[in-house]
């Protein structure tokens, strides 16, 4: 096996949350590239479609199915109809994610448990109903969930104020090397990517607010661009990183860092 031989993932199967849009799109079709056939979901129907054919264009195979990451039942289901569709898990990129801005002495309790509810629970539900599977089937696997910078220090209010997001993505984090380590003996890998700042849907409006000083605390002096996660978690969901579970890799262009 060559090196460049390492990070292919032909004849696998990876299931992508939140897989509709932005980065999670852009992961799938990362995974795909490489040779993965792809499920995505996500909360709504509109906006699948879209994408699928957006996957398939690129000649990756791919199917897509409607899922609440925080509803137990859908989780199940979804899992099941992956299986059914492909014959095997073997990836799974937990994507999906929310977040609501407002200061901590205004942040309404609702929103705080909307945002863990899919962040965390959502999170440990497709890990658990993955994991599963993988381990079922006897030949491991790899977890890749979304963390943030957020969930590793904390965020100026000029910068971020999203309590709520920030502590879930600590949760996700803790579970991340809490599942590593759980897992391991079933040869299943649960690592975690903690993004910097990237234009997406989600956070447009930090970026237009504050740009300019993420800027100014980025070593690198520039906001993530497009395609800069791509090769992380093609790293992560491939053998090229088969030693390697629990771990949590900053994407920030040196944030954390400084």
């Amino acid at each position: 096996m060559t090196v460049l031989d390492l990070f292919r993932l032909d004849g696998q199967v990876a299931i992508v949350t939140g897989g509709s849009r932005g980065l999670g799109l852009e992961m799938a079709t990362a995974l795909g590239e490489a040779g993965a056939a792809i499920a995505i979901t996500a909360r709504r129907e509109e906006g699948l479609a879209t994408a699928r054919e957006t996957l398939e264009r690129k000649n990756i195979t791919c199917a897509s199915f409607p899922c609440d990451v925080a509803n137990e039942d859908q989780v199940t289901q979804t899992v099941s109809a992956v299986v059914q569709r492909f014959g095997q898990i073997d990836i799974l990129f937990n994507n999906a994610g929310i977040a609501w801005g407002a200061s901590i002495e205004s942040m309404p309790l609702e929103k705080w448990r909307s945002v863990f509810d899919t962040n965390v629970t959502g999170s440990f539900l497709m890990a658990r109903a993955a994991a599963s599977r993988m381990i079922d089937r006897g030949r491991g696997g790899a977890i890749v969930n979304i963390a943030s910078v957020a969930g590793l220090v904390g965020m100026p209010s000029r910068l971020l104020d999203a309590v709520g997001y920030s502590a879930s993505k600590g949760a996700v984090i803790s579970l991340t090397r809490d599942l590593a380590v759980k897992w391991a003996r079933h040869g299943v890998r649960v690592n975690a990517v903690a993004p910097g700042f990237f234009e997406t849907r989600m956070s447009e409006g930090v970026v237009k607010k504050a740009g300019r000083t993420i800027e100014q605390m980025t070593p690198l002096g520039r906001i993530g661009r497009p395609g800069e996660l791509k090769g992380v978690v093609l790293f992560l969901a491939s053998a090229a990183s088969s030693y390697i579970t629990g771990q949590v890799l900053a994407v920030d262009g040196g944030m954390t860092a400084s």
